[in-house]
């Protein structure tokens, strides 16, 4: 099985970028300075219509914790209908109880609501109270796939989890390492853990391209530049894909 390479994007410049460096799946976001959030309609299908490679949205109505109300879970419901209306292959999500472990009836909607397209549980997995119950519960709902660090901050550090993670999985569904994913480190990543999905943003920032501007006036959070455009490097992305062929 030949390694898949998945970027999280949330942008159409980044979009582009991913896809020449050698993506061959996108997360679509937005906001991914929040962990990402579900992405607009206009997004989604100007973003089908661009891509050479699947594309899943994350579907993710609010930052924070992954604790959903009715209204929350009626937005979702929604985005998984309108990321089939704009023609993407799959979305990506993830709901928990208070105790801390997947929330099997929010989840079995999402789910149902998905049939169609694929299904990775996100890293909603690395808050959960019981990481061995999580891998059954994921089994039982049928998903595509999780996305990982092994319950760390990054997936070196969880490293040891994620190899345990895919030997619980028997096969039954893929695990995905992500979280400070680089060329430099994804080598012993594979080697340490066995897994074939690596998922990383390739982040880098450039400068607007507006002849004046004034920072005077923010958009945002103080510390943000809003003239300062994040984006994925393709470089980054390309640099990772060599550094496979040599694992």
């Amino acid at each position: 099985m030949p390694y898949q390479i998945e970027v999280c994007i949330d942008n159409l410049e980044s979009l582009r970028n991913a896809i020449a460096g050698g993506a061959t799946r996108i997360e679509l976001c937005s906001s991914l300075a929040l962990g990402g959030l579900t992405p607009s309609y206009g997004f989604m299908k100007r973003a089908a219509l661009i891509s050479t490679v699947p594309i899943y949205a994350m579907i993710r109505p609010r930052q924070g914790d992954f604790l959903y109300d009715n209204d929350d879970v009626e937005a979702m419901l929604e985005d998984i209908y309108v990321a089939k209306k704009a023609g993407l292959q799959g979305v990506v999500f993830g709901a928990l109880n208070s105790a801390g472990d997947i929330d099997m009836e929010t989840s079995r909607l999402l789910v149902k609501a998905s049939s169609g397209l694929g299904v990775t549980f996100h890293r909603a997995i690395d808050q959960c109270s019981d990481y061995r119950l999580a891998i059954e519960n994921i089994a039982e709902l049928g998903c595509e796939r999780i996305l990982t660090s092994g319950l760390s901050a990054n997936a070196v550090e969880g490293k040891e989890i994620i190899s345990s993670m895919i030997d619980r999985s028997k096969g039954r569904f893929s695990v995905m390492a992500g979280a400070g994913v680089t060329a430099t480190n994804v080598a012993d990543i594979v080697k340490s853990t066995g897994v074939r999905e690596l998922h990383l943003s390739g982040k880098s920032t450039r400068m607007t391209k507006m002849a004046l501007f004034s920072d005077n006036a923010k958009m945002g959070a103080d510390g943000l530049d809003d003239f300062k455009i994040p984006v994925t490097d393709a470089k980054q992305i390309q640099a990772l894909v060599i550094a496979l062929k040599s694992v």
